[in-house]
Order: structure tokens, then C-alpha cells, then sequence
């Protein structure tokens, strides 16, 4: 899976690079007493109505459920929620239904349902459960936060660098920050001041009871994990089956610890830059490990420091097939790499393609093998004449603005890149990934930030991949150690979250989601392909 598909540590990219391609084709007795913890009362329950849907893509079923807009007034205002299911394969045998969420925040649960559902996990978890996605509040189909009439008016949010490095290229992207805040204080309407995750964990539950289950089966990938640790939370009692992969830890996503929320940002207390740089070690390694299937061998750490030294010196022209044209500058050489460790079965066409920048290929040569490593821009959708676009410039801060504590000066923000840049090459993306958090116009009165350590009436199953660089391996330990009865399942591989690395892993959370049955403790799972050496 790809940064586009799941999830958190999706980055504000240059100009140029919105406009290529994806990176790839594209998570009772003895419980009363958690009612203390769980949503404010709910409106009358209802009952999903399905209708087919997608039919050129699969057997896919639409459905549309009514929310409160603020759960303190559930009587009140009310959204929508979008919901799409592929029905079990085997309705002889079915269990109930597994509620997916991709990440982001901001993710469309519905397009990682049509696109990724068919072939996520095993046979037997296909057969068994349907599999269901939604698209949170705020959120692509569901009622969107939208501060933009056409994406034509997003133009000066971007910059031509994935991260600033200067105080001039603070101020550029400061000046973009302020131009998205203004635009969405003008026209983002009520539905920004209830976009936590605690709220859409609330809609879960909704949801949940309208398909007719009694218990929650779930499974939530990067972001997707601290919303499926909230429902763990709030909902605990409702729990049947809770899979958080690619784990971000939730005190660090929240509030911090300590004090440390007024002067770091939670981008960088995730410290996802320590997991990145990990991963591009292990790129390192193994591509030297494997010799002439890497085609940037041979003391790679150093060739790809070099590298960095010379575009930052003198950027590298690039040809894309589509006839447009930009340069990689050293920020966007970091944001590509990052991009690119996200998947590692990419990482021998990525070793190729920083060859071809070392030897500064033809412009046109470079178009064609760096396309697969940029990002494609959000596209419009129709709709009844009104042109519509995927929301995720306005998403993302709705739902991370609402849910985390951060300083409230931009001079935090370049004092915690500086900090974090001796990590490593990866301190200053992720750092000012959160800087539209700095002067974000809304706030959400009823977001949760813990505890998270409440007992769940099954135990949650929590897979953590060893390099991962965007959700770093120590978010699942502290996650496992912060859940009671909750069972770590460990994932020897390197790249975001453990989908479709190992079938291993696969066959260990299919037993879990169907069965009921948790890994045996200590259980480290191997990845299928090792990157660089043979299948």
C-alpha cells in the first residue's frame, strides 16, 4: 500500500509533484462501569438501507446513515455518513461485518473498501464478515469540510518545496498555512468544530448498531489505529474485534506528555522522523547486501548523502511524459524517499531511480522512472453540475488540529525542525507536516484524549511493522502495554503498515478477526519478499 492509500504522514507537496502520478494503485456486568467513559446519549437507533452500488468494480452495496452533527445535542443538526460494504462471500457462514478505515486523517474509507477491500487480509475473513467502509465526518461523501470552490483556488497553498529549510522558505510556507486558515474560517462552516476523532469513533458506534451488529469487528491502519484505539476507549464494553496496524502512540498524537505540547508540535513528538530514518537505513543495508539487484550499490549511505549534497547545490531538471516540468531540489529529494520507503516492494526501481539522478540522466529518462515516486493531486468529482474535489487540503487539519495540543507560534515549529533534523534526514517533513496546527481556526469541545488504558471487553490486536517510516514500531509497544489484555503481533519488515507484506501476519489477524483467536505472545512475523534479493 502506498502513502495515497493510508493514511498518516501524507505531506504537502510541491506544485509539480500534484500533479504526477500515485505512488501505487493506490486499520457485561463487570463493564457498566465504562458507560463513565462512553458517548452522550444518541438519537433513536436506525437501520442502514443498503442499495447496489460500483457494480463495474464488484458486488458493492451503498448506504447513506444519519448522524448528530454535535453529539452533546443529539436531538439536533444532523450529517451524513457514507458507507460502502462488499457483502461476505459465504452469507451461510457470516459473522457480521469488519469496519475498515485507511488513515489520513482524512482517508476515504469507502474508496480503500472499493479498491483494497477485495484482497485485504484472507479468504476466510472475506467469506465471513462483510467488509465496510465509511467515510468519516467531514470527509470526501460523508458532509464534507470544504473551504474551496474548485481545487483552481488551491494554487496558493502550494509551495514549490515539500519542507522549508530557510526563514525565507518559513515565510512562504507560513504565508500558505495562513491562506488555507483564512479560507476555511470564511467558508468551513459548522461541521470543522466537530471533526475530532472522539466524534468519529461516536459515528462508529452509530454505525455499528445500524448494520445490525451488536459488537464492533474492526480494523484500522496508521491513523486508523488512533481511531480504533479511541473506540477501545469510549466504547469499551462494545468491543468483538479490534485490529490497530501501523500504530501511532496516542498520548504523543493527544496532548503529549508533560509539558512538551507547548513547544512540539505532535507531529514531531510522534517522532515518526526516528522510524523513517530507520527504514532508510535498512534501504541502505540491504540494497548494498544485494549487490547487482540494487542498482545504487555500493556504499549507498554515502552515494545518497552525496546526492543530497549536489541537488541541494544544483537542483536536477525533470521531464514528466506528460510534457510538465520541475526540478528535485533537495527537500523534494527527502519527500520522495519518503514516499518511497512507504512501500518497499518499490525499493529496486527507487535504488534505479537515484542512480539515474546521481548520473543526472536525460531530463525525459528521469520524467519516466521518478512518475511512480510522486503524488497525484485531488481530483474533481461531479455532482448534480456543482464541481466537487477531494477534500483532503481541509480533512487533515479538521481532524489532527481538533484532536492535538500544539504550541501556537510558527517559531516552534522551526525550532522543533532543527531539533529533530540531527535525527536524521527526516526531522524537518515531518515536523512541518503539522504546521497548519499553529493558527488553526476551530477547536472540537469533545475530542478525547484518555486515558487509553481502558479494559475492552475482548482484547485488541496490535501489529507493529519494525520499519515503518511513518508510524514507528514503539507506537504498537506502547499501545500493547497501555491496553489491558491486548496481544503485540510483530511484523520483521520494512515499510508502512503490514498490508500485503506478510502472509504470515495475514493469516495471524484473519484467525483473530474470524476466531477470536490472538497470536501466541512474542509472535514475530516475517515479510514474504525481502527487498533486493530473490522472491
Amino acid at each position: 500500500m502506498s502513502e495515497t492509500q493510508h493514511g498518516y504522514g501524507r505531506h504537502r507537496r510541491p506544485r509539480a509533484l500534484w500533479k504526477m502520478s500515485a505512488l501505487g494503485a493506490s486499520l457485561a456486568a463487570a463493564l457498566v462501569g465504562f458507560a463513565l467513559c462512553a458517548a452522550p446519549a444518541v438519537a433513536a437507533p436506525q437501520r442502514a438501507t443498503w442499495s447496489k452500488c460500483f457494480a463495474k468494480i464488484g458486488p458493492f452495496q451503498c448506504a447513506t446513515v444519519q448522524v448528530p452533527l454535535d453529539y452533546d445535542a443529539p436531538t439536533g443538526a444532523k450529517i451524513s455518513i457514507a458507507m460502502v460494504r462488499l457483502p461476505a462471500t459465504d452469507p451461510g457462514r457470516r459473522l457480521g461485518s469488519l469496519f475498515l478505515n485507511p488513515g489520513g486523517p482524512g482517508g476515504s474509507g469507502v474508496d480503500y473498501a472499493l479498491f483494497a477491500g477485495p484482497s485485504l487480509y484472507t479468504p476466510e475473513v472475506r467469506a465471513r464478515l462483510d467488509l465496510v467502509g465509511f467515510d468519516p465526518r467531514g470527509v470526501a461523501r460523508s458532509t464534507p469540510l470544504r473551504c474551496f470552490g474548485s481545487p483552481s483556488q488551491w494554487e496558493p497553498f502550494f509551495t514549490p518545496f515539500a519542507f522549508p529549510s530557510t526563514p525565507e522558505e518559513e515565510q512562504v510556507w507560513t504565508n500558505a498555512d495562513r491562506y488555507l486558515n483564512d479560507a476555511c474560517a470564511r467558508r468551513g462552516g459548522r461541521i470543522a468544530e466537530h471533526m475530532s476523532t472522539a466524534n468519529v469513533a461516536r459515528d462508529l458506534d452509530v454505525l455499528r448498531s445500524a448494520v445490525g451488529d451488536d459488537t464492533l469487528t474492526y480494523a484500522g491502519v496508521s491513523y486508523g489505529s488512533y481511531l480504533g484505539v479511541t473506540y477501545a476507549n469510549l466504547f469499551p464494553a462494545k468491543v468483538r474485534a479490534l485490529v490497530v496496524d501501523g500504530v501511532l502512540d496516542p498520548i504523543a498524537w493527544s496532548t503529549g506528555r508533560g509539558g512538551e505540547s507547548a513547544i512540539v508540535p505532535f507531529s514531531t513528538r510522534l517522532r515518526s522522523d526516528v522510524g523513517a530514518q530507520a527504514t532508510l537505513q535498512e534501504f541502505f543495508r540491504l540494497c548494498d547486501a544485494g549487490g547487482p539487484a540494487c542498482a545504487f550499490a555500493g556504499d549507498s549511505a554515502a552515494r545518497f548523502a552525496a546526492l543530497g549534497a549536489a541537488v541541494k547545490a544544483n537542483p536536477v531538471h525533470v521531464e514528466f511524459p506528460d510534457g510538465s516540468t520541475f526540478d528535485v531540489n533537495y527537500s523534494i529529494l527527502i519527500s520522495m524517499t519518503l514516499g518511497a520507503l512507504y512501500d518497499s516492494s518499490s525499493w529496486a526501481e527507487f535504488a534505479a531511480a537515484l542512480a539515474d539522478l546521481e548520473s543526472r540522466a536525460a531530463p525525459a529518462a528521469l520524467g519516466a522512472r521518478l512518475q511512480r515516486f510522486t503524488v497525484t493531486r485531488p481530483a474533481y468529482v461531479a455532482k448534480r453540475g456543482f464541481p466537487r474535489y477531494e477534500n483532503f487540503i481541509e480533512s487533515f487539519p479538521g481532524v489532527a488540529c481538533s484532536d492535538s495540543d500544539n504550541p501556537d507560534s510558527y517559531g516552534a515549529w522551526s525550532a522543533a525542525a532543527v531539533a529533530a533534523d540531527a535525527a536524521g534526514y527526516f526531522g524537518r517533513i515531518w515536523t512541518w507536516a503539522s504546521s497548519i496546527c499553529a493558527e488553526w481556526p476551530y477547536s472540537d469541545a469533545d475530542r478525547y484524549v484518555g486515558p487509553f488504558d481502558r479494559l475492552t471487553a475482548k482484547p485488541v490486536l496490535v501489529v507493529g511493522n519494525q520499519f515503518d517510516p511513518a508510524t514507528g514500531y514503539a507506537g504498537a509497544v506502547t499501545v500493547a502495554d497501555l491496553l489491558p489484555r491486548s496481544r503485540l503481533l510483530t511484523v520483521h519488515g520494512w515499510g508502512h503498515t503490514s498490508l500485503f507484506l506478510s502472509q504470515c501476519a495475514d493469516d495471524a489477524i484473519g484467525r483473530y478477526l474470524v476466531g477470536l483467536v490472538l497470536p501466541a505472545p512474542n509472535t514475530v512475523c516475517e515479510q514474504d519478499n525481502v527487498p533486493f534479493s530473490a522472491p
